[in-house]
């Protein structure tokens, strides 16, 4: 079969010498000696508008290049030790037509031993090329992550949301700038949310939140505040999470669970100030932990909610149970052994060590202060009294432990394990619509109950 046309693989030294010298990157992946013929044992298409991943997993470790071409923009990668088979044609077919970031991948075979990947791309990307060692249930990965160059600004897009409803809506795409004099609601409701997230005091920061300035009384002026909530359900794409015995997936509940409750708090106020929720994932692709709390903490999250299913080795464990954070031991050797299951989700779901070394370095930096631990706390008990109402309670009490995704200090931050997915009986819960919609209503009571003792305005974080 004919190759995808593109410029030949940089196979020579001499070639290789000048490609570098025009700007291509060359990218060696794997062991220098690698067995020809690797097995094909699955190959993945995970698509989402943060980036969409392509997963190549073999029976051998991979060793491969990629180059980025241009106009139109397109991703070549070539694969050594492989021969074009039946497994690596079917990526063409796995790439949806809705993939925000994919057009299409074709194959080919470029050399004897060398197959050549072609990913067209519908905008400009950076991509991210990198092999995984086997984990858990998955042998050697080669991974493509194509992130896009100018991704959208997910604040902005909770505040447009709130500006259309109240009925000042900017026109989709660039907005032409307001005639002189004239209020230009949407851009003052961006910066002031903006400057609320940048100057929210931190570990030894005098920073003060400025009171809001004069405005004319216009829609926008209606709204003093909007109360963010970050919905984090867990694991995703690459990390299916806990697997029930009936074959359910904890990534798929939690999901289902968080979207259930995104709607409720979209629909809700809080001391007349408008509530919205912003998730973490809002479909099935993979998140890192490191970079769920830099997400909550970009949107000026006012509360961070992870949402997860739990499991154990025997079948009758049960009940709901709540985390905070814990910045020395955990509360008991359960609430340790869950930390470190979930702490490894990096490992599964597939992080590239170069991006997460720097995420994982800033996390740390920012550990959470007493103060925060403190209203973690007080959330988590709010939340316990209301989902207590609906199924058993594993644990009456918040239990602590040292969860990466609850490393985030400017904000209230909680796990919630909603059931045992291990458990038969609750597994079975946790698929039924009935019993997804009564734990959202016992979430979003449970925070509606901790904003009632906790006004988020005396916090004086203002739009």
């Amino acid at each position: 079969m004919t190759p995808p046309p593109l410029p030949p693989s940089p196979a020579a030294s001499p070639h290789r010498r000048q490609l570098l010298k025009t700007g291509t990157v060359v990218l060696l992946l794997g062991p220098h000696h690698i067995a020809r013929g690797a097995g094909i044992v699955a190959v993945r298409v995970w698509p989402a508008e943060d980036y969409s991943r392509v997963t190549i997993e073999s029976d051998a470790a991979l060793k491969a290049t990629h180059r980025m071409v241009g106009s139109p923009p397109r991703l070549a990668v070539d694969i050594d030790g492989l021969d074009l088979n039946p497994a690596l044609r079917e990526l063409v077919a796995k790439v949806r037509r809705d993939d925000p970031n994919i057009a299409g991948i074709r194959v080919g075979q470029n050399a004897p031993g060398v197959v050549r990947l072609v990913v067209d791309l519908k905008q400009d990307s950076k991509p991210q090329v990198f092999t995984l060692a086997p984990v858990a249930a998955y042998q050697h990965r080669l991974v493509f992550d194509l992130y896009p160059a100018h991704p959208p600004d997910p604040l902005e897009a909770l505040i447009a949301e709130r500006m259309k409803e109240l009925g000042s809506a900017p026109p989709a795409g660039a907005r032409a700038a307001p005639p002189p004099d004239a209020p230009d609601s949407l851009g003052e409701l961006i910066a002031r949310q903006i400057e609320r997230a940048n100057t929210t005091a931190r570990p030894g920061s005098t920073a003060t939140a400025r009171a809001p300035a004069a405005r004319p009384p216009d829609a926008a002026a209606r709204t003093d505040r909007l109360i963010i909530v970050a919905l984090d359900p867990g694991h995703g794409g690459e990390d299916p999470g806990a697997i029930g015995p009936g074959g359910t997936r904890e990534k798929d509940v939690v999901l289902q669970v968080a979207l259930k409750l995104r709607d409720r708090l979209n629909n809700s106020t809080v001391g007349g100030n408008p509530m919205r929720a912003f998730l973490t994932r809002d479909a099935d692709f993979f998140v890192p932990l490191a970079t769920r709390v830099q997400k909550a903490r970009r949107v000026g999250a006012d509360l961070f909610i992870s949402i997860h299913a739990d499991a154990f080795m025997r079948p009758e464990a049960s009940g709901a149970s709540v985390y905070a954070l814990s910045e020395r031991g955990a509360s008991s050797t359960a609430a340790r052994w869950l930390a470190n299951k979930e702490n490894d989700a990096d490992r599964i779901g597939g992080v590239n060590v170069e991006a997460k070394d720097s995420l994982v370095q800033r996390a740390l930096l920012d550990m959470s202060t007493t103060a925060q631990i403190r209203d973690s706390l007080k959330l988590g008990d709010a939340m316990l009294g209301h989902i207590g109402g609906v199924g058993r309670l594993h644990k009456r009490s918040v239990e602590r432990a040292n969860f990466a995704v609850l490393r985030n200090p400017d904000v209230p931050s909680v796990l919630v394990e909603t059931a045992f997915i291990s458990n038969p009986d609750e597994e079975r819960k946790l698929r039924s619509e009935a019993y997804q919609n009564d734990l959202a209503n016992a979430l979003i009571s449970g925070i509606q109950k901790y904003f009632a003792a906790n006004p988020p305005l005396a916090r004086s974080r203002q739009v």
